[in-house]
């Protein structure tokens, strides 16, 4: 029925207060007005409505995408936006799109590489959208792998001009967004020639596009790389491949902030110290975990909504059947990624502070905590990532054969989200560089080089190595000190074992390939910790009511726990737990389950999503799912007519058995 909360009685049941989650998850209450404001005002604008996307063909989908984005800037100057609301504006639009692009990689390259003289003059024109950027870095033949790039920059002295020239099929460039149709310009990643010397790979301002009529400029071939998975989703982004034929640009087109070359040719490393670099990285992976912990967040909360709306088998004597969310093996798949959404969360948080703690020491010129920094958010962009898309696609699984629907939300916003997990470092591969950091302070231990930051805890090596969990009964894993010490004893030893194994080799290079996937496990054991010991640092902050932080105290101890029951072999093998003592944690585990079942919804409530962008059927906030199904059948194409297109020519020819008349 329409008008009809089929979800109140859930909502009933919260024992905290919702309105001070939602400030708690949004950060702030400013945070939380302005998301508030701003997802209401996009929600209510026809321009923006999105409930058609799967239906659309790509060349539709595109042009609409372009519409949205005319439109949103139209909002954005009409209202005089903050930078702030103007960007919560494009994250409720919900639909990637070359503007991703052009404020998220185009304009920070400027700002991170590029001399205060090109930032005022290529700034004040991307600023105003007067030209359109992205980032041009990754090719055919090489991703992970930036120092393997093909592109050339060679200097020609005569006439003090770069030529950018792609001299095989596999330097071209692959993927950029906003590059395969819209962009202007780009940042180009190119190796820089000078004097027959090969200097590595930096960056380039290249126009591509005229800026009269857009069509690309003499020996630059650019186009869209083509459909990519799913309905919808990806698909309204047009990411590009783009070839130079010795194409020449102003020596001044390159970014000159950490190195220049002269008019004469010379090659001249700037006084900026290149460790700037990390500043621009540790912001955007800050970005890339925020994001994580807001699409998982979307997952959870269909989920959830749905799995109480949703009631199967245990009726009794013609009573009312069971509720998919009390069955215990629902919760115990559900509320873990309910919990993660919470803890990837916290973490995001904590890693704006590290990137304002990062950007104050290089301006102090203190790169000591640098390269833990780089390595911590590495990781964390790794684990948040592959824990977020696994999560999207079991939350589609938890929502039984309804969330393979394209209205339920789920698969689209899997497509939308799985690349996450190769973007900006493929996964596997920034795990290898968090072993190889881990292995380096393994190493210095015994000299007397503190470990700093997230590290800290290997200081205490000698205390981990040997300490036993002190774990009796049930309730002991709810001592933060307890979980904490369990898993840095975890951490540490598997760590050390890395480190043993790798002595072993008498070629250390060796030695690490022969151990990567060992690695790969110490590097996530250790991400683990963090995401674990910033979720307890949290709950020590002054943090909402009584009720608020009991809600947040189950979720922190729900994701350790999952996480311990998840990894128990790694806990059991390093003896940092007794077998004893994870079966006294799954105890606690169910206890807490049952604690969090009645505030389900109310804790995903207090994400604040509208419909719109939840854009689910089976996440409506009313729960009035069954028939808002049935209104999103009758809109296929499909049924626009009872008998279908093609019955006279091969249905009724197969039914009447004759095939032979029939127009094959």
């Amino acid at each position: 029925m329409e008008g009809v909360d089929h979800l109140a009685d859930e909502r009933n049941k919260a024992e905290f207060d919702v309105d001070e989650m939602k400030i708690v998850w949004a950060g702030s209450r400013h945070a939380f007005e302005v998301s508030d404001r701003i997802s209401r005002l996009v929600a209510s604008d026809p321009v923006f409505e999105k409930s058609d996307r799967a239906r659309l063909s790509r060349k539709e989908l595109f042009k609409s995408t372009l519409k949205k984005c005319a439109h949103a800037w139209k909002r954005i100057i009409e209202l005089r936006l903050t930078e702030e609301e103007a960007g919560r504006l494009r994250f409720f639009v919900d639909q990637p799109a070359f503007v991703d692009l052009h404020w998220g990689m185009f304009v920070p390259a400027i700002k991170g590489q590029g001399t205060e003289e090109q930032q005022q003059k290529w700034l004040s024109l991307a600023n105003k959208m007067q030209i359109i950027g992205c980032y041009a870095q990754t090719e055919l033949g090489h991703g992970s792998n930036v120092q393997g790039l093909e592109t050339t920059a060679t200097f020609d002295p005569k006439t003090d001009e770069f030529v950018i020239h792609s001299p095989t099929q596999t330097s071209s460039k692959w993927w950029p967004g906003g590059l395969g149709k819209v962009s202007t310009h780009a940042v180009v990643y190119a190796r820089l020639i000078t004097d027959g010397k090969d200097y590595g790979v930096h960056g380039f301002i290249v126009q591509l596009r005229s800026l009269e009529d857009h069509s690309p400029l003499p020996n630059i071939i650019v186009g869209d790389i083509g459909t990519k998975m799913g309905n919808g989703a990806y698909n309204s982004m047009d990411n590009g491949f783009l070839m130079f034929d010795q194409v020449r640009i102003p020596r001044d087109q390159m970014l000159m902030r950490l190195a220049k070359v002269t008019r004469e040719g010379k090659y001249v490393p700037s006084d900026v110290p290149k460790q700037l670099m990390y500043g621009t990285m540790v912001f955007v992976r800050q970005t890339i975990v925020a994001d994580a912990s807001n699409a998982l967040s979307r997952a959870v909360c269909i989920a959830t909504r749905y799995s109480a709306v949703r009631r199967q088998f245990g009726a009794r004597n013609g009573g009312i059947e069971t509720q998919v969310i009390d069955y215990k093996t629902q919760q115990n798949r559900l509320f873990p990624l309910l919990a993660s959404a919470y803890a990837f969360r916290f973490v995001g948080e904590w890693l704006k502070w590290l990137y304002t703690d990062v950007t104050e020491r290089l301006q102090a010129s203190d790169f000591a905590t640098l390269p833990e920094a780089h390595a911590c958010t590495a990781g964390l962009k790794s684990l948040t990532t592959t824990a977020t898309a696994d999560g999207i696609e079991e939350c589609r699984k938890l929502c039984g054969g309804h969330g393979y629907l394209w209205c339920s939300g789920l698969p689209e916003l899997f497509a939308v989200y799985v690349p996450a997990c190769t973007y900006e470092g493929d996964n596997v591969v920034l795990q290898l560089q968090v072993a190889r950091f881990l292995m380096k302070t393994v190493s210095q231990l015994g000299s007397g080089k503190a470990p700093v930051g997230t590290t800290a805890y290997m200081a205490r090596a000698e205390h981990l190595l040997q300490c036993r969990s002190g774990v009796q009964k049930a309730e002991d894993w709810l001592n933060p000190g307890a979980v904490l010490e369990a898993f840095e004893a975890r951490a540490l030893r598997m760590a050390v074992t890395c480190a043993k194994n790798l002595s072993k080799f008498e070629n250390q290079e060796q030695g690490f390939s022969e151990l990567l996937a060992e690695l790969v496990e110490a590097a996530i054991a250790h991400c683990q910790l963090i995401v674990v010991s910033k979720f307890i640092a949290k709950l020590e902050q002054d943090i909402g009511g009584k009720g608020v932080k009991k809600q947040l105290n189950n979720l922190c101890y729900i994701y350790a726990l999952y996480i311990l029951h998840k990894h128990l072999g790694d806990f059991l093998s390093t003896n940092s737990i007794t077998p004893k003592q994870a079966s006294l944690a799954n105890d606690q585990l169910r206890s807490l389950y049952s604690q969090v079942r009645p505030n389900a919804v109310a804790l995903v409530d207090a994400f604040n999503y509208t419909d719109h962008y939840l854009n689910s059927v089976l996440g409506r906030y009313d729960g009035n799912v069954y028939p808002k199904l049935f209104e999103e059948a009758w809109k296929d194409p499909l049924n626009d007519s009872v008998v279908p297109d093609g019955y006279h020519e091969y249905i009724r020819p197969l039914l009447k058995q004759q095939l032979r008349t029939a127009r094959l």
